[in-house]
């Protein structure tokens, strides 16, 4: 597998999955483009693109909810942060994603 069609693929597939849940791809496409490819990596060694920044605890049940786009399993807490965990996506109105805050769920009250 090639890295750069696979990082292709991916924004493709994960732009259909988020743009409906008001997200976007950051703004920063020097982190965009380092997160898909730590995804693919990810991909590469279990089989599925699991969240770069999240640790795999190979709990299959927590593990599944940190695969890419993994927007829909936290989306209380991302949408109270207008962005994931890692950064590579964001609510469709940001332009400024540095100045967003990095919350835990206990943070912003969504354990």
């Amino acid at each position: 597998m090639k890295t750069q069609s696979r990082k292709d693929a991916l924004r493709y597939f994960f732009s259909k999955v988020v743009t409906p849940m008001g997200f976007k791809f950051t703004p920063d496409a020097e982190l965009v483009d380092f997160l898909l490819e730590q995804e693919v990596i990810l991909e590469s060694k279990h089989g599925i693109p699991f969240c770069p920044c999240q640790p795999l605890r190979h709990d299959r049940e927590r593990d599944m909810k940190i695969v890419c786009p993994c927007i829909p399993f936290h989306r209380e807490h991302f949408d109270a942060i207008k962005r994931c965990w890692c950064g590579l996506f964001v609510h469709q109105d940001v332009t400024d994603p540095d100045s967003l805050p990095q919350l835990s769920p206990g943070e912003v009250g969504h354990e």
